[in-house]
């Protein structure tokens, strides 16, 4: 298991993450824009989303060395500008546990679900108020 920082813009996260990769002495691995997404899967797609957030950061992925750290634009004024802890676990099996473990007495924002990028991947913000995402990647 990985704990992963994802970090939630307002349209600056393309630049912020330039800016760490810089700072860090790191490279940003993957960005994907909301354009790119397809829409069909349940998550925020083009046909979701405002005309002006199309070219906005849907996932960027930065690394150094073994290290990772993701971040967002996200899709409205709700999810951005926030953190979230993202949890990457190896099967589809372990992503139900630890979601399920993690909504316990929480809100989920998004259920577990099938995604174009993992087999299970799910949203939720635990009893004590912080978000969760919990992610079971496919490979690329």
């Amino acid at each position: 298991m990985k704990l992963i920082p994802f970090l939630g813009f307002k349209g600056q996260a393309h630049e912020a993450m330039a800016f760490y990769a810089q700072a860090l002495g790191g490279k940003v691995t993957a960005e994907m824009q909301y354009r790119d997404m397809p829409p069909s899967d349940g998550s925020p797609g083009c046909s979701e989303m405002p005309p002006e957030t199309l070219d906005h950061v849907a996932h960027s992925q930065l690394e150094v060395g073994t290290a990772v750290l993701m971040a967002a634009d996200g899709p409205g004024e709700e999810g951005g500008g926030s953190t979230t802890i993202n949890v990457d676990v190896d099967t589809p099996e372990e992503a139900e546990r630890v979601f399920a473990a993690l909504a316990e007495g929480g809100v989920v924002h998004m259920p577990m679900a099938e995604t174009f990028w993992a087999h299970r991947w799910g949203m939720l913000q635990d009893r004590y108020g912080k978000p969760w995402m919990v992610n079971c990647m496919k490979t690329p």
